[in-house]
């Protein structure tokens, strides 16, 4: 495979930060390559190297000659002013260039430029673009192409940026956490697109489902360096679990090695007056690399809450609509012990208001709410923490609590705390605005459980953690004694920790489906499945119908033989006519010429029957 992207001694700092050094790696032709790494590695940092959007400290990026790449960023930007339809065509794509130029002189009227236009767009047979175009954005769920963008939801932006990158059609895509605010449906959509496209694929994402159906190449951005794998996701675990307890048994040889060598050195120095310099130098070496060694580094999350009583949470009749878009209508439920509820649905249905009803947060229109005495809320918003940015983040969780209570009588002080969430006691000295999406994440994550809820509500949870993270947390939920509500459209995440799903179907409607995502994907297909095979039943069953009623059209080739066979008869009909005037008047000159008349007569009636009855055959098919 030809080789499209060369990365040598790449390196990237901020201030005294390190987040990569030297790293080198090549990717060929049709690879879909996914980016791993803890939160604040610099995963994002290195996408904007590659895209061109921002520069390294060295080390150089170079792309195959006349390669056209598209990029996705993390949170993309529009021109200020533009509508939707102008958004998406504002890539490097050249067809869309002209579509552009097209679309601004049918604007500003100006004929000579509308000529030109309309020349370029023959030339670049350019007429479908906009048609594909608008196909696309009906598929993301855009129907006024219109409307300003600046109006646009996160989950609709972001939806907006990934139809500018697919219609240009790029040879190399550069995608940064490409499902964050999509929805399953729209996920599954881009799933499937880029498994079926040929092009070269480069992303950063946490979404396990996703690396594992899409990627046959995954990087480790870790320890400053990158590890490759060749392989799915889950090929990338297991050798992700072999590399780590190769770590370990080497961490563990040095360790005995240093502690013999320790031994050695501190005898008295004339014990080992005689014993050869290199040993001493040796052991120096040792001791530099047993403290540079690295360890897996993982966050600790203990799953206590506090009490709950039997007396739970408790739905009656809760309605509410805004306008004509109806969230809820005459909801009711009762929730048990322990129980664990996904919620799904498409972008916009009413999923993050109905988590912000149950709470009050927003008052219903109807119906109430009864909640019990010992529940106590920890929700984990996906609209962030709301923490002032110029802040230290030690001195964010101190204003909380000065001492943390983490059950069974064990407490710990703020920076203890904090260590357990990956920040050291440096990163606990950074300012907030400082932090990378997924260290703010984090950092929400532990402001939420440090209050030891019972009742845990995590909306979209899944967006900025890193994939350790994630797994950290499920562990968590999995312990947790409490009730857990979660809106996500992470598909591995709601497989490992719900029991069943609140499926928000649109108009209030909400059903209650028991089991996973997976089982309820299960369902859906074999409903589909089925219903399609009705449709073919049906559909058969209508095209006997129809071909009994309605005669059988015509071929190509029997149109023709119908027109030859109308010019045939008519031709023998006025030979006919011919020979029986011939015998009407008597004028043969012998008995010969009269016998040889009589017998084509004969052989004219036989043709014409024959020629008139496959005419008839024939008519009925008009």
């Amino acid at each position: 495979m030809a080789n499209v992207l060369n990365v040598e001694n790449l390196t990237k700092s901020y201030g005294d930060r390190l987040l990569f050094g030297d790293v080198t790696f090549g990717v060929n032709e049709g690879d879909k390559i996914g980016i791993v790494a803890h939160n604040g590695s610099g995963k994002s940092t290195m996408l904007k190297i590659l895209a061109g959007a921002e520069g390294p400290d060295s080390g150089s990026v170079v792309f195959c000659n006349g390669l056209r790449v598209g990029y996705l960023p993390q949170d993309p930007v529009f021109a200020a002013g533009a509508t939707v339809i102008e958004a998406a065509l504002d890539n490097d794509d050249p067809v869309a260039a002209i579509v552009r130029r097209y679309s601004y002189a049918l604007a500003t009227g100006n004929s000579v430029e509308c000529d030109a236009a309309v020349h370029d767009m023959d030339m670049a047979s350019a007429w479908d673009y906009e048609d594909r175009l608008r196909q696309l954005l009906s598929r993301f769920g855009f129907t006024d192409f219109s409307a300003p963008v600046e109006k646009l939801s996160g989950g609709q932006k972001k939806r907006l940026a990934i139809a500018r990158v697919v219609i240009s059609a790029p040879d190399f895509i550069i995608l940064d956490e490409p499902t964050n605010h999509l929805d399953i449906t729209t996920i599954e959509w881009l799933e499937n697109y880029l498994k079926r496209s040929r092009a070269t694929l480069l992303m950063v994402t946490h979404d396990r489902y996703f690396l594992d159906r899409v990627c046959n190449k995954i990087i480790e951005l870790d320890d400053k360096s990158i590890f490759e794998v060749v392989g799915n996701y889950d090929m990338y675990l297991r050798r992700r679990a072999e590399r780590i307890e190769a770590m370990a048994a080497e961490v563990a040889r040095l360790r005995n090695t240093l502690r013999k060598e320790q031994e050695w050195m501190s005898r008295q120095p004339q014990a080992r007056a005689g014993k050869a310099k290199f040993r001493i130098d040796n052991f120096y070496d040792l001791k530099e690399r047993a403290r540079n060694v690295h360890t897996e580094r993982s966050i600790r999350l203990d799953a206590v809450s506090s009490r709950i009583g039997s007396k739970i949470f408790e739905a009656e009749g809760v309605c509410k609509r805004f306008g004509d878009k109806i969230i809820l209508d005459d909801f009711t439920y009762t929730f048990a012990p322990g129980e664990k509820v996904g919620i799904v649905g498409v972008n916009g249905v009413g999923k993050s208001t109905f988590i912000k009803l149950l709470q009050g947060l927003i008052p219903a229109d109807a119906g109430h709410w009864n909640v019990g005495e010992t529940v106590r809320f920890g929700y984990y918003s996906q609209d962030g923490i709301s923490f002032d940015d110029n802040k230290k983040v030690i001195d964010a969780i101190t204003e909380i609590a000065e001492d943390i209570n983490l059950g069974e009588g064990q407490r710990v002080a703020p920076m203890q705390y904090l260590q357990r969430f990956l920040f050291t006691p440096a990163d606990q000295q950074k300012y907030i605005h400082t932090l990378s999406g997924g260290e703010r994440c984090r950092l929400h994550l532990a402001t939420v459980l440090m209050r030891q809820p019972n009742f845990l509500i995590l909306d979209e949870p899944t967006n900025d953690l890193d994939i350790v993270t994630l797994g950290i947390l499920e562990e968590y939920i999995a312990e947790f004694k409490g009730c857990t509500i979660v809106v996500s459209h992470d598909r591995y995440f709601l497989d490992n920790i719900v029991d069943h799903l609140f499926v928000m179907e649109g108009n209030g409607v909400i059903k209650d489906f028991p089991g996973n995502y997976s089982d309820y994907r299960l369902f859906i297909d074999a409903q589909a499945k089925e219903e399609a095979s009705k449709n073919e039943s049906a559909n058969k069953t209508q095209s006997v119908r129809t071909q009994r009623e309605r005669p059988v059209k015509m071929t190509f080739k029997e149109r023709k033989e119908f027109e030859e066979l109308e010019k045939e008869i008519e031709a023998l009909t006025e030979e006919k006519k011919a020979l029986e005037e011939f015998f009407a008047t008597g004028a043969a000159d012998s008995a010969d010429e009269f016998n040889a008349k009589s017998q084509r007569y004969a052989a004219i009636g036989d043709i014409l029957d024959e020629k008139e009855l496959r005419w008839l055959e024939l008519s009925e098919k008009l």
